[in-house]
């Protein structure tokens, strides 16, 4: 994991984004959170279990299928069954070492 501060390349409300091995974030502080930085690495993994490219044709399709779904932006990227999975293990700093591959499909919902 790369971490690189980089606040313009972030929309307003987003303090990071992960682009395999990169994890861009707003504020320098953030490096510190472990949480958000636990959060980031599981996307990582993710990321890498699909080559990165297949990760992002899904995580684009299923941002559009819940944005149909809830009719809210929001609410469609917090039920991204990639983002349901980091959401839910983000508090548990051992989830990756015991996470199995593909461990999004049981927040496909």
């Amino acid at each position: 994991m790369i971490l690189l501060v980089r606040p313009q390349l972030l929309r307003k409300n987003f303090n990071g984004m992960t682009v395999w091995p990169f994890v861009i974030i707003k504020h320098q502080g953030l490096k510190k959170d472990v949480v958000f930085i636990n959060h980031e690495c599981i996307h990582l993994k993710q990321q890498a279990e699909l080559l990165v490219v297949f990760f992002y044709l899904w995580y684009g399709i299923e941002f559009l299928f819940r944005w149909v779904q809830f009719k809210n932006r929001f609410e469609a990227y917090r039920n991204i069954s990639f983002e349901r999975e980091a959401y839910f293990f983000e508090k548990d700093t051992a989830y990756l070492k015991t996470r199995n591959a593909f461990g999004f499909m049981q927040f496909l919902k």
